[in-house]
């Protein structure tokens, strides 16, 4: 059976190097194919492969693959900026996670990419009103990819999660754009407050391994959080901090922290 042609009148490289490595893939271990036609080379682009992939991860006896399907394939066609998203973060994770050599890989394989594609399906679900099935997802996601983000919570685009094993996101968090994470960070609240709780992470930061961000903090643009910090004030811009408590222990190192993913810490005093 052939399998679906592109349009040639709209050009997606992204979709295009997807298919090429989907193809080059089955040709050097044909035990994928089944996995790959179904995951990508059946689909006619990359929202349509997407919207498989999440629904196939997220389903259970309780809600189809079907029903999961065509809510990512409404999201997708009413709302294109979710697909735009969703490449610069696979982008994103090809261009920071050293482990990723090919496009297709995060698509097929990378449960931290595809979490973050779940969380944007329950996060535009919310936002229509939808809330238990924004919620579904969200228990869905965290039971299947370990990654507990609030549908509520507002996560910019190019976001890149390695690992993306214990990652907690909570409800009245934002995230810029640009943003790494390593696994076992949490975003999290200092209570039980109700209001506007938890932290506020700018474009570009990275954060390391177990980091905890607690409170409604800011923490500046390009600045980064060493492994295993607890950070209970604010951060500004362009700086690393280190320690439990945090505490500010040198400049950022380079104008990019996320994206070159140095965790190194070179001017403690």
């Amino acid at each position: 059976m052939a399998r679906p042609q592109p349009n040639l009148t709209e050009v997606d490289p992204v979709w295009h190097r997807i298919c090429q490595e989907a193809d080059e893939a089955i040709a050097k271990e044909p035990l994928m194919g089944g996995l790959i036609h179904a995951g990508v080379l059946h689909h006619k682009s990359f929202e349509r492969a997407l919207a498989y992939r999440i629904s196939m991860k997220l389903s259970s006896p309780e809600m189809s693959e079907q029903i999961l399907r065509e809510i990512a394939d409404e999201a997708y066609i009413e709302t294109p900026e979710l697909a735009a998203a969703a490449r610069a973060d696979l982008v994103a994770t090809y261009d920071r996670d050293p482990a990723c050599h090919r496009f297709m890989k995060p698509l097929l394989f990378f449960k931290g990419f595809q979490a973050v594609q779940a969380y944007r399906l329950g996060h535009w679900l919310y936002q229509r009103d939808r809330r238990d099935l924004a919620y579904f997802i969200q228990m869905r996601t965290s039971e299947m990819f370990g990654v507990d983000i609030h549908p509520a919570a507002k996560i910019g685009k190019g976001i890149m999660i390695d690992h993306a094993h214990s990652i907690v996101v909570g409800e009245t968090a934002v995230v810029g754009d640009n943003v790494s994470m390593l696994h076992s960070v949490t975003l999290g609240g200092t209570g039980k407050e109700d209001d506007d709780r938890h932290p506020k992470i700018g474009d570009g930061v990275l954060i390391g391994a177990g980091a905890k961000v607690l409170g409604n903090i800011k923490v500046g643009y390009c600045s980064r959080i060493a492994a295993g910090s607890v950070v209970l004030e604010e951060v500004p811009p362009m700086k690393t901090v280190a320690g439990v408590p945090a505490r500010i222990v040198g400049e950022a190192g380079c104008s990019q922290p996320s994206l070159t993913m140095d965790q190194l810490l070179r001017s403690v005093p």
